[in-house]
């Protein structure tokens, strides 16, 4: 039987890894993925406690909600930051993060 504990500890697992991967890659393309990591371990989090700690049908229409609006700004965000470092790449030929300096003042 899958409860409450087990979304947490996946939900974490994500989490950390999303962290480890933002803070030690160096790639913008690898950044951007652990970005959608960590948000997809938020939304297993909700999914968790939307479909085992729901108060009665109106509280999981209102998880269902929030999941589907969280999904909507990751998928915002990614075509956002995608246009970003192809257009980076295209001035400097570089995805890097660190050797990017066409941002900075």
């Amino acid at each position: 039987m899958i409860t409450l504990m087990h979304f947490q500890v996946l939900s974490a697992i994500l989490l950390c890894l999303g962290i480890y991967g933002v803070l030690a890659k160096r790639s913008a393309v690898l950044v951007l993925i652990s970005i959608e990591l960590m948000l997809n371990a938020v939304n297993i989090n909700l999914i968790g406690y939307v479909a085992l700690r729901g108060l009665g049908k109106s509280y999981q229409a209102y998880g269902q909600v929030l999941i589907i609006f969280v999904i909507t700004i990751a998928a915002a965000e990614l075509a956002l930051a995608i246009a970003i470092i192809l257009r980076l790449y295209r001035n400097t030929n570089n995805v890097n993060v660190d050797e990017i300096k066409s941002l900075k003042g």
